[in-house]
C-alpha cells in the first residue's frame, strides 16, 4: 500500500487552496448573507478544470482521477462548502449522469459545455413525497409520437436555479417499479420545463436549491437518457460516486473548521495561559484530527477504489456515513473551542457549524447509508 500522493498531486492541491484562499474567502461571508450564487467563480472553476477533472480528455475534461477530484472538493469546502457543493453536484451527478449513461452524441453535446462550465448542470431526483424513497416519484413521461410528455416537479435540486441542463427522472411504467423509471436530459428554455422555488436555507446559502417542475413538458426522442425504466438503476451508479463527492465535501468543511479551531486555541488566552495549552482543549483537538484522518483513508481509500474500475457501493456509503457525521462532531467542537465567539458571524466555525448538516442528509441520508451497507454486508 502506498499512502503518498505524487508530486502532480500535491501541487494540484496546492493551486486549489491558492484559488480558493484568493478567489473564494474574501466573498464567503458576503454570499452566505445575501445568499449570492457565485456563478464567475464557478465559470473559474470550469476554465481551471475544476468541473470536467474525471472525464476524458475527448470530451473537454482533464482525464484526471477521482483521488484528483477528491482533492478539488476538499480544498474548495476547506474555505466555502457551498462552492464544493454546487462543483460536486454539477460534477458526480449531472455531468456524470450523462457520461455513463449517454449516447456518444448525447455526450459530445453536453460535455464539453458542461466539463468546461460554459453550462452549468443539475440533477433531479428528489419530490415531495420520494426522498429516500426515490422509487415512489410520482412525476410521469408518456409516449407520444416519437418523443415523450412529462408532468410532474422535483425539490432539493442543487444548482436548480442557474442550471442550462438538468437531468430528471419521470416514471415511465408504473408497474415496472424501480425498473420503470426513466431519466432525461432538459435544457433551460424548453417549453414546458421551468425552475420553481429557491428554498431558504439554514447553511449552504450560497449554494442555490429549489423546484424543477414540468407542465406538458415535450421532449424528442434523443432527450431519453440510457435505456427506457432504467433511469434510477442508472442513478444507483451514479450515486456511488457522489457519496464520495459528498464524503470529500464533508472532510473539507471538517478540515476548515479544525483549522481555525486550532489557529484560535493558539491565539485566545485565558487565566493567563493560551487555552491550547490546557488539556481539555487539547484532548478535543486530538479527537478532532483522529477522526478527520479516518475520513480521509475512508474518503481515498473508495476513491482509489473507484479508480481502480472496482464496485464502491459499500465503500462509498461507508466514506459518506463516516465522514459527514465525524465532520458534524468536528464543527460542533470547533464552534465550542471558540466558545462565545463561535457563535458569531465573524467567525468562520460559525457557517461551517451550519454548513455541515447538508452531508449528513443530501445524496442518501446517514441512515439510507447504513442500509446501503448492511445490504452489501449481508448480500441481500
Amino acid at each position: 500500500m502506498n499512502f503518498d500522493f505524487s508530486a502532480e498531486q500535491i501541487q494540484l492541491r496546492k493551486s486549489v487552496r491558492e484559488f480558493a484562499e484568493s478567489e473564494i474567502a474574501p466573498h464567503v461571508l458576503e454570499w452566505d448573507e445575501t445568499q449570492a450564487f457565485p456563478l464567475e467563480v464557478i465559470k473559474q472553476c470550469g476554465r481551471l478544470g475544476h468541473l470536467g477533472c474525471i472525464f476524458p480528455e475527448e470530451y473537454g475534461g482533464g482525464g484526471l482521477s477521482y483521488i484528483d477530484y477528491c482533492m478539488i472538493v476538499e480544498e474548495l469546502s476547506r474555505v466555502d462548502p457551498s462552492v464544493g457543493l454546487i462543483v460536486a453536484a454539477h460534477t458526480s451527478l449531472c455531468t456524470n449522469h450523462i457520461f455513463l449513461a449517454g449516447t456518444e452524441e448525447q455526450k459530445n453535446r453536453y460535455l464539453p459545455r458542461l466539463a468546461t462550465g460554459e453550462w452549468i448542470g443539475c440533477w433531479s431526483l428528489t419530490e415531495p413525497e420520494a426522498g429516500s424513497d426515490a422509487a415512489g416519484t410520482r412525476s410521469i413521461a408518456v409516449k407520444d409520437g416519437n418523443g415523450w410528455v412529462v408532468n410532474g416537479g422535483k425539490t432539493f435540486t442543487t444548482n436548480a436555479h442557474y442550471a442550462d441542463v438538468c437531468v430528471g427522472m419521470a416514471v415511465t411504467d408504473r408497474a415496472a417499479a424501480a425498473h420503470g423509471i426513466s431519466a432525461f436530459i432538459f435544457e433551460a428554455g424548453t417549453a414546458g420545463f421551468r425552475v420553481g422555488r429557491k428554498e431558504n436555507k439554514m447553511g449552504m446559502r450560497a449554494s442555490a436549491t429549489g423546484e424543477v417542475l414540468f407542465d406538458n413538458c415535450r421532449l424528442p426522442a434523443s432527450q431519453l437518457l440510457g435505456k427506457p425504466g432504467e433511469g434510477f438503476i442508472d442513478s444507483l451508479r451514479v450515486l456511488d460516486g457522489g457519496r464520495i463527492s459528498i464524503a470529500a465535501l464533508s472532510l473539507g468543511t471538517a478540515q476548515g473548521a479544525y483549522d481555525a479551531a486550532l489557529a484560535y486555541s493558539k491565539q485566545r488566552k485565558q487565566f493567563g495561559r493560551f487555552i491550547s495549552e490546557f488539556q481539555t482543549i487539547q484532548n478535543k483537538l486530538a479527537d478532532m484530527a483522529t477522526a478527520l484522518e479516518a475520513s480521509r483513508l475512508l474518503t481515498y481509500k473508495a476513491a482509489a477504489l473507484k479508480d481502480a474500475g472496482a464496485r464502491v457501493t459499500r465503500e462509498s456509503a461507508m466514506a459518506k456515513l463516516y465522514a459527514s457525521e465525524a465532520a458534524v462532531r468536528i464543527c460542533d467542537e470547533a464552534v465550542q473551542i471558540h466558545g462565545g465567539y463561535g457563535f458569531i458571524k465573524d467567525y468562520p466555525v460559525e457557517k461551517f457549524y451550519r454548513d455541515v448538516k447538508l452531508c449528513t442528509i443530501g445524496e442518501g441520508t446517514s441512515e439510507i447509508q447504513r442500509l446501503v451497507i448492511a445490504r452489501q454486508l449481508l448480500n441481500l
